[in-house]
């Protein structure tokens, strides 16, 4: 009972976490939707966009640094949990200057990618040479995140989610409607909400783990103990991330050359995908504190009913999700869009919708168990198995490339990262 109210606790936090992210870009929307045209609205959205491809290289910086900090606070090394902190904000400061110096070439690109229209690429351009000067704080920020989730605690990354979403709507509607700024209020809004929330996640620091700060100094953070396992555990999770992103574009590519219903349909089940991850990834999020912190006190015995709790946990959302998409699906498309021809669409779709649960779970939950173990080469063995199977259905000759054949693949996609990661955790427990 101890143990899954643990999981509780770690859980429930993160996923409040995890849905106010998309909360935020709504209301972005809506505030374009009234001061400008459809131009402004579509640059607000690939903005947003043109800050999803580029930061999502970059998660790294928070997973890898839970896994480690996890390990190190279950040995009771706190000379190593501060060591750990300070790597991670040194990448990400690091990182975040290079993306500052690199500003002009990576909106080049980033527009040439996502190819918008001539008046939308101006003013998504504008949006990004405003936000980009966040990218230090915003990285920093998700260092911070996945150390605080290391220590145990998901509370404070819930805390500051949520102040820097408050801060960002209140910013953005103060610099559009009351100083006038216009468009472009949007993204100093967006901007000062990131330096807010990097002087929050350190103040909480100060607070709560002032003792820490004192326990590290700068030879050890740059060549002390436990360097090469941090950048293999960051290499292996930015890997992932890569596979991530080019299997995820390109299921929007494809879905786009099968017309504008059918991408708009892709993107309503992507939505409803999209939400069960944010459930999945806050019990993702405790298994690997927990399981991090098992494998640091040499618990065997624990780390395995913590696994396997997580999986139960994991059960039961899918059993919701699949609930609830099984019986409310209509209801829910209408709520999303009033074109009836998409919701006509996406309901042809029906059965991979209804999959998208029962065939995700485990692998979000041992997503979590492998970062917690740090065993982030099995994470690359799993992504690289599940892309090449995922194009190589897609691609096979015998079948016609339609819109089924795309969400069977990534179906497959998703369960075999999953079967992947199961038989490599089954393997190391055998040895033990």
């Amino acid at each position: 009972m101890r143990l899954h109210r643990t999981i509780l606790q770690l859980s429930l936090p993160a996923i409040i976490t995890n849905v106010t992210v998309p909360l935020l870009g709504l209301i972005d929307i809506a505030i374009s939707g009234h001061i400008g045209d459809s131009a402004e609205i579509g640059a607000i959205a690939l903005g947003a966009m043109m800050f999803n491809m580029l930061y999502w290289n970059f998660t790294f910086l928070r997973m890898g640094t839970t896994g480690v900090t996890a390990q190190f606070y279950g040995a009771r090394r706190d000379d190593m949990v501060s060591t750990t902190l300070f790597r991670a904000l040194a990448i990400a400061l690091a990182i975040g200057v290079a993306i500052l110096l690199l500003q002009v070439p990576l909106k080049s690109l980033l527009i040439a990618l996502l190819a918008p229209s001539d008046r939308v690429a101006t003013l998504a351009g504008r949006y990004f040479y405003i936000c980009v000067w966040g990218a230090p704080a915003m990285l920093c920020t998700s260092a911070l995140k996945g150390w605080y989730i290391g220590m145990q605690n998901s509370r404070f990354p819930m805390y500051i989610a949520v102040s820097v979403n408050v801060v960002n709507v209140a910013m953005s509607l103060l610099a559009v409607f009351v100083l006038g700024y216009g468009f472009v209020g949007i993204a100093v809004g967006t901007l000062v909400a990131q330096y807010f929330g990097i002087a929050l996640s350190v103040a909480l620091l100060l607070c709560r783990y002032r003792r820490f700060l004192r326990l590290s100094h700068l030879r050890g953070v740059l060549e002390g103990e436990g360097l090469g396992k941090f950048f293999r555990v960051n290499r292996d999770i930015f890997i992932r991330s890569v596979c991530l992103l080019a299997v995820t574009a390109f299921f929007t590519s494809a879905g786009a050359r099968s017309g504008d219903t059918v991408l708009a349909a892709n993107a309503l089940i992507m939505q409803l995908f999209l939400v069960f991850t944010y459930f999945m990834d806050g019990f993702a999020f405790a298994g690997e504190a927990l399981v991090g912190r098992c494998v640091g006190e040499e618990n065997d015995a624990m780390l395995r009913r913590s696994v396997s709790a997580l999986l139960k946990w994991g059960l039961g959302v899918t059993l919701l999700f699949a609930a609830l998409y099984g019986g409310a699906l209509p209801f829910i498309l209408s709520f999303l869009t009033t074109s009836q021809q998409v919701i006509d669409c996406a309901m042809r779709y029906r059965l991979w919708c209804l999959l998208i649960p029962v065939v995700g779970v485990s692998t979000f939950i041992w997503d979590g168990v492998f970062v917690g173990l740090t065993a982030t080469r099995q994470l690359v063995y799993s992504i690289v198995c599940a892309s090449a199977l995922f194009f190589a259905v897609y691609f096979n000759p015998f079948t016609s490339r339609d819109n089924h054949l795309l969400w069977i693949s990534f179906l497959l996609y998703i369960w075999v990262r999953g079967v992947v990661l199961w038989w490599c955790y089954r393997r190391r427990m055998l040895k033990q």
